[in-house]
């Protein structure tokens, strides 16, 4: 007998109130035009985008192909991040969302250093604030947990900001289980963001946690790369039998992976935005999803 595709969810609300499409965008590749940086790895997202004028393009052209969740942070080109979103989306009709991220100062180009005082934090968020052009952020993440303060300090801070009415909804990034359940403890937590794709799967107890508990999980780096994804692997074998690039069946696996998934995938090809956003439409067999589970075994 032959399988039938699950059929995706397409949407999914943040916090019970914040309905968003499952395929968002991550805006830190619109910093520093993604120009390679001395390793031959990405741009320190240190500058404004490049091309200006294309980045707003972009970012408006997502809203048309039905995006309404946008992803970045103060710490992505000094703030320039947030400013080119403002300049393109505001004042975010259509159910559009702003996601950003503070918690992370930059003291130079190559410098990412988690800041957890909570004087910082309020700082950063009120220049946030101004920044995107509203009064209430709709999901505020915080960065990174800085070890040298009590994460109730720096959770604190965040819950003080939405009980005055400037945040909406507290996220948080890069952390594990037992540290979602200490912040969950002094505040409701409606997402969380972790590095996660098909062959980075160390958070999968992250993933199942926040699917037990409606967290949305927002992967970054979502798009699966490297020899898995090359010719002849499980992930491109896949993509062929149903028609889709490696790319888009890699999303698809995430986007079956959890109902509380919400890939971010950054880029600042127009082909490719199309591309990641028509991934929602992309249907994975039991058989497929299996095939594309195995790729890495979980840690």
């Amino acid at each position: 007998m032959r399988e039938i595709p699950r059929e995706t969810v397409q949407t999914f609300t943040i916090g019970g109130d914040l309905e968003v499409r499952r395929i968002g965008y991550g805006a830190m590749r619109l910093a520093d035009g993604h120009e390679p940086g001395p390793t031959g790895m990405a741009a320190h997202i240190w500058r404004g985008p490049a091309d200006r004028e294309g980045a707003i393009r972009l970012l408006r052209r997502a809203v048309e192909l039905g995006v309404n969740l946008f992803d970045t942070a103060d710490s992505y080109a000094l703030g320039a991040g947030e400013e080119v979103i403002a300049e393109a989306l505001h004042p975010y009709a259509g159910g559009v969302s702003v996601a950003t991220k503070i918690g992370v100062l930059r003291p130079s180009p190559t410098e990412w250093v988690p800041l957890g005082h909570p004087a910082y934090l309020r700082q950063q968020a009120e220049l946030s604030l101004r920044r995107l052009r509203v009064e209430r952020i709709d999901l505020l993440q915080l960065h990174r947990i800085d070890p040298d303060y009590p994460l109730a300090d720096q959770i604190g801070a965040l819950k003080r900001l939405r009980d005055e009415g400037k945040v909406r909804h507290i996220g948080l990034s890069e952390v594990s289980v037992d540290q979602l359940r200490q912040a969950a403890e002094i505040t409701p937590i409606a997402t969380v963001q972790n590095m996660y794709n098909l062959a980075t799967r160390q958070h999968e107890d992250v993933v199942d946690h926040a699917a037990a508990h409606g967290i949305a999980f927002l992967p970054f780096f979502p798009v699966a790369a490297g020899a898995h994804a090359g010719p002849g692997s499980p992930l491109a074998e896949v993509a062929a039998e149903i028609g889709v690039t490696p790319a888009q069946a890699s999303l698809a696996w995430l986007l079956r992976r959890s109902p509380t998934v919400i890939p971010i995938p950054g880029t600042t090809s127009p082909e490719h935005l199309a591309e990641n956003v028509a991934a929602l439409s992309v249907e994975l067999s039991d058989a497929q999803y299996d095939r594309l589970s195995a790729v890495v075994a979980p840690e």
